[in-house]
């Protein structure tokens, strides 16, 4: 049984992007305290340990935390999932949805781990605009899974349709 190179690069891209996630996160829980921020370029970006219950840019961060344990417990898994099916439906050579998919799947798993051990996921890259502006914190996997994303909207405006004839797919006019 030869293993498609599409779930080769899945697998080697996530671990890749779990062992970072996980590796700065490791880093800021064990050498920061909460809250604290050391700045990087003054006025744009510190590294602050922030630690988030919701989800991206902390929605759902005030829902009771039931509700926010179970919902994460059980959609992450449905996520990975979903994105091993659509994973299925791509081509080995459609490098970008691979490439996209693969970041999603390894952010999801790397924001995933911290739920199951804290409870929350930990933060750190703090950018901001002076004191008028500042981007919610955020980490290594969301990075990861917001790259894949703008990658997957990418190929949704680049990517020729594809019509379907009788046996084959071809490409649209």
């Amino acid at each position: 049984m030869k293993i498609e190179p599409k779930y080769l690069v899945l697998a080697s891209l996530a671990a890749a992007i779990v062992a970072l996630d996980q590796a700065t996160k490791i880093y800021i829980h064990t050498q920061f305290q909460l809250g604290q921020s050391l700045v990087v370029i003054a006025d744009y970006f510190n590294i602050t340990y922030v630690r988030n219950p919701g989800a991206a840019f902390g929605i759902l961060s005030e829902a009771p935390e039931m509700f926010r344990r179970v919902f994460f417990f059980l959609m992450t898994p449905l996520a990975l999932a979903v994105i091993l099916l659509i994973l299925r439906g791509v081509p080995s050579n459609d490098r970008v949805q691979v490439l996209a998919l693969s970041l999603i799947f390894g952010g999801a798993i790397g924001n995933y781990i911290d739920r199951l051990r804290f409870g929350f996921v930990i933060d750190f890259l703090d950018f901001h605009w002076r004191n008028l502006y500042a981007w919610p914190a955020f980490n290594v996997a969301d990075s990861a899974i917001v790259v894949g994303v703008g990658l997957l909207i990418l190929a949704m405006f680049t990517t020729p349709p594809t019509v379907e004839s009788g046996d084959a797919t071809t490409t649209g006019p």
